[in-house]
């Protein structure tokens, strides 16, 4: 546990604006709910006020629990008793959530003020309430970061990655006391994320903080009423962006270009997807498993060199394949010079998602490569740009890989668990799975051919 004083000068601002200067992934806020819970009120304002100020300004619902009233901050105080300090700070995050745009009003666990190591199960019954409430929407549960120097702030932590691990769910945690005590060296620069703020977002994060008048303020002039939080440690939340880390050990990030990049220039058939007979033979099996001889349009996600391209161009009267790889793409332009209906295009997905409407959408090796909410996003982005009568075409290798953040059965059952499609076609080995599926509705091939009713 680091040991550190409130009162000392801290690490400057500039400190952490040279450290911060650097390309950190941004949070994902594509989710039906926020649940913060914090460990004291004040911690949802300095470490997420201004994502809670973007999420209500967005609609999404957010629940607040306040596991204690923070009545310790003024042990020596000769104007509050624990209780009316904690009375007070009650009312400070009353009006800060009202700032900040929640319309559910903050829940109040009263656990005693550092003795919240002795109430993990009655945190962790609050937590899971909230989210049973919440299923089946996508949640973002946010808390204190563990590794924050504060006692409460490690416990709640610990209690939120462990719930949320279990319920699969997706937590982050932000760091408040770090700041202070820390350096660069302190960070978990590997797990962090941040969210750019607007300026009203930043302006609302101004105000909900100064709503906290117990902590960054005097209570008077005695001794034992100082501020909690001084103007030199208040600077660390003036930023335009906040930062948040990923749980050690959690959700893997998606695989990123510089890796593609490298098993290019290393080698021109990375994959042997031209000089390997399992490759040549996967493909046929791809291609012989559409249920419908042509199709009017095709997209393939992750065309590599274009060697399934070719393949899919003959089945299709339209094309449209992407790689994020642009020596991937050079050799596919190369491959399908003559072929006039196909158009390769550069893209990172899920991000990049073509606009437009296709009858068959093909996912073949390239899902697993998705970490994190992206393989949700990439298969609602599938789903979604999928015509009425369309198919999607998914085959993945299902040996582990340890670059990969997913094995190829992962992504399949992620597939199966969507209620938006029905499979038609499975075909599994040893090696890999290979499934076609379609909007609820659909019919086999046989009975499109007339062959049965």
């Amino acid at each position: 546990m680091v040991s550190f004083d409130h009162r000392e000068p801290g690490t400057a601002e500039g400190v952490w604006t040279t450290a911060l200067a650097r390309d950190l992934p941004v949070l994902d806020l594509d989710v039906d709910r926020i649940v913060v819970v914090a460990a004291h009120p004040d911690d949802e304002s300095l470490g997420a006020a201004g994502l809670l100020a973007t999420a209500a300004a967005r609609g999404i619902p957010i629940d607040l629990l306040v596991v204690t009233d923070g009545e310790g901050s003024h042990p020596d105080s000769p104007t509050h008793t624990p209780a009316t300090l904690g009375l007070r700070r009650r009312r400070e995050v009353f009006a800060a959530a009202e700032i900040l745009g929640l319309v559910t009003a903050p829940t109040f666990l009263a656990l005693p003020d550092g003795g919240t190591d002795e109430y993990r199960e009655a945190i962790s019954a609050a937590l899971r309430d909230v989210l049973d409430r919440a299923a089946p929407a996508r949640v973002l549960v946010l808390s204190p970061w563990s590794g924050d120097g504060h006692r409460d702030h490690r416990v709640v932590c610990e209690i939120v990655e462990k719930v949320c691990a279990a319920r699969q769910v997706r937590s982050r945690a932000f760091p408040i006391w770090l700041w202070h005590w820390g350096g660069p060296d302190d960070v978990p620069w590997d797990r962090a994320e941040h969210l750019p703020l607007s300026p009203r977002n930043r302006d609302a994060k101004t105000r909900a903080l100064a709503a906290h008048t117990s902590q960054i303020l005097p209570l008077s002039a005695a001794p034992g009423d100082e501020e909690m939080i001084h103007v030199r440690m208040r600077a660390h939340f003036t930023r335009d962006s906040e930062v948040f880390f990923a749980p050690v050990g959690g959700e893997r990030r998606s695989v990123g270009q510089d890796y593609f990049d490298d098993m290019y220039a290393r080698h021109d058939d990375p994959w042997g997807f031209d000089s390997r007979w399992y490759e040549e033979r996967k493909r046929a099996v791809l291609v012989a498993a559409l249920p419908r001889r042509r199709y009017r349009a095709t997209f393939e996600a992750g065309c590599s060199t274009g060697a399934l391209t070719a393949s899919l161009a003959g089945r299709s009267d339209r094309v449209l394949a992407v790689d994020l790889a642009p020596a991937a793409l050079a050799r596919a332009r190369s491959r399908l010079a003559d072929r006039e209906h196909v158009e390769l295009r550069r893209a990172t997905l899920p991000d990049d998602w073509p606009e437009g409407e296709f009858d068959l959408v093909v996912l073949s090796e390239v899902a697993y490569y998705w970490g994190g909410v992206d393989l949700d996003r990439g298969l609602t982005a599938s789903i979604g740009s999928l015509s009425a009568d369309g198919h999607l075409v998914a085959c993945h290798w299902r040996h582990p890989v340890a670059d990969y953040p997913r094995t190829g059965d992962e992504v399949h059952a992620a597939l199966a668990a969507r209620p938006d499609l029905v499979r038609l076609v499975r075909h599994e080995e040893e090696d890999f799975v290979l499934e076609v599926f379609a909007r609820p509705g659909a019919r086999s091939v046989a009975t499109e051919a007339g062959l049965v009713s």
